[in-house]
């Protein structure tokens, strides 16, 4: 793996943070990008530059002297709310900045993408399964990296670091498991819940972290890489270790709530790759 610096965009997120980390303990040079005002708690080895850089006056070549060796561009608005307006209305802010990147001569970018570019599917998910978003998150997603690969591909070496169902540092993110926190918070003894039965790819946002730095300095692959677990696991099997494992006061209401038709009964990414990238890193 090349030696060097990475710049980490959206370093103050629930994914962010843990990238950061990873790529320090691999022994790099990071500059970690927050916005203005941010409070996020980003790893002190870390060069933290507070900067909109999805503001068309912000000039990217002023954060550093030179371009980094690498770029990792996690930043995005209104994850946690996939039909959010401004998925589509901050398109444009992403392709541009990707484009100063290039252009500022970066030799790696890696882009974070979502399974939500999916749509539904049934199975193991590949770099060749096709893509059909249901909401403005995934088709936003979508067609960054559809723009990207288009117009970048030929100038920097591209990775998209397609992503799965992300537990662990649960109070900062807005799942299921956020939410039987909240409800043990409340003082609830029970929980409303689906059948459970449906199967997806679970991997605790640590673990991501590690598998997006790897992916991200790594000179193997470019292109799509499923950054997941690859093991489906039911949603039931996975709630109840997070009780289990919490010693949590709360048990699940079966049948509470029907399970949705739109939902896969089991789907996950083909790891294949980056689990041989991480034996090997």
């Amino acid at each position: 793996m090349p030696e060097g610096r990475v710049l980490v965009t959206g370093a103050g997120g629930y994914v962010g943070r843990h990238v950061v980390t990873a790529l320090l303990d691999l022994g790099y040079l990071v500059t970690a990008t927050v916005r203005p005002g941010s409070r996020a708690d980003v790893d002190s080895r870390a060069d933290v530059v507070a900067i909109d850089l999805l503001d068309p006056a912000t000039d990217v070549t002023t954060i550093a002297e030179q371009a980094p060796d690498a770029v990792v561009h996690l930043a995005w608005q209104d994850g946690f709310k996939h039909n959010a307006p401004s998925h589509m209305l901050m398109l444009s802010r992403h392709v541009e900045l990707l484009e100063a990147l290039t252009a500022w001569g970066v030799p790696r970018i890696s882009v974070l993408g979502t399974m939500h570019e999916i749509g539904y599917w049934e199975g193991a998910i590949t770099a060749d399964t096709p893509t059909n978003p249901t909401s403005l998150y995934g088709i936003a997603k979508d067609a960054l990296r559809r723009a990207s690969f288009v117009s970048l591909a030929d100038r920097t070496s591209l990775r998209w670091l397609r992503c799965y169902y992300i537990l662990g540092d649960d109070r900062n993110n807005n799942s299921i498991f956020t939410r039987i926190l909240e409800a043990v918070d409340a003082g609830k003894e029970t929980f409303p819940f689906t059948t459970g039965k449906n199967r997806y790819d679970f991997i605790d946002v640590s673990d991501l972290g590690r598998q997006i730095a790897v992916a991200a300095v790594q000179d193997e692959v470019s292109g799509i890489i499923n950054c997941a677990s690859g093991e489906p696991k039911s949603l039931a099997q996975a709630v109840e270790s997070f009780i289990a494992d919490r010693n949590l006061p709360i048990t699940l209401e079966y049948g509470a709530f029907p399970d949705r038709p739109y939902d896969s009964p089991g789907v996950w990414g083909d790891a294949t790759e980056i689990l041989g990238l991480m034996d090997r890193a």
